[in-house]
């Protein structure tokens, strides 16, 4: 990371439930309101299970862990859900408060985009809130576009074409 801390990607495990909670936890109202458009305070039962079992087959689960203590720790996740046949994905993103502004989200958007492409998707979005301007500009340096949102003004929708460079 840019402060010299390091950590891993990896794929989700179904063992990463409590793991994925306590990364809830530490979060804050502002971030978890921006990744999941809802005042929840946990995952609920149902949102781990998807959590921890994707469907291989579309859908992609990363997460960010430090291993500096005595286990590792997630400090944030990254997923991307195609519809079944497609060629386009949604992604979403989250990060511990610790941890943002330190690279992570980068990391694990860039990962997101190499895994989707490899699958053969051609095009990935994602709905980010007006007010999340560091999402935003990340988003736009790693060449996504805004279009319209049919839902929401206060909502964004980021669009990248994954064949291009």
């Amino acid at each position: 990371m840019r402060d010299g801390r390091e950590i891993s990607l990896r794929a989700v495990r179904a063992s990463d439930r409590d793991g994925f909670q306590a990364a809830m936890r530490h979060m804050s109202e502002e971030s978890r309101y921006s990744r999941f458009l809802s005042h929840m305070r946990e995952l609920s039962p149902q949102m781990l299970e998807r959590a921890t079992h994707p469907d291989a087959t579309r859908e992609l689960q990363l997460v960010a862990v430090e291993n500096s203590g005595a286990r590792e720790q997630i400090i944030g996740g990254a997923r991307y859900s195609a519809a079944v046949g497609g060629k386009d994905c949604e992604f979403g993103i989250a990060v511990v408060d610790e941890w943002q502004g330190r690279g992570v989200a980068r990391h694990l958007l860039e990962a997101l985009m190499r895994a989707a492409r490899d699958r053969g998707l051609e095009r990935m979005e994602g709905y980010i809130l007006a007010t999340n301007v560091s999402m935003l500009g990340l988003a736009r340096k790693l060449g996504f576009v805004r279009v319209q949102s049919p839902e929401d003004p206060t909502v964004h929708l980021l669009r990248r074409n994954l064949m291009a460079p």
